[in-house]
């Protein structure tokens, strides 16, 4: 079974930690970064990845916690 990544985004009332495919969010904070450190507490814990989407909705910064498929060579 796949990991769910944890996307950080906008929500009524502030802002939301919720894993991909979800109904319901996780977390509801009042303010982003509130949402981003619950929702890297999940990912951490889930092994998955954390995605932040700023207020426009899109993608600002991934963050992996999980193992990496694609090490860097070096």
């Amino acid at each position: 079974m796949s990991k769910k990544n944890v996307h950080v985004m906008k929500h009524e009332g502030g802002w939301a930690a919720k894993k991909e495919g979800g109904k319901r969010a996780s977390v509801v904070t009042e303010t982003q970064k509130e949402a981003i450190d619950a929702g890297r507490k999940i990912a951490q814990r889930e092994g998955s990845e954390l995605v932040v989407h700023g207020r426009d909705g899109k993608i600002r910064e991934k963050d992996s916690h999980g193992r990496d498929t694609y090490p860097p060579k070096g």
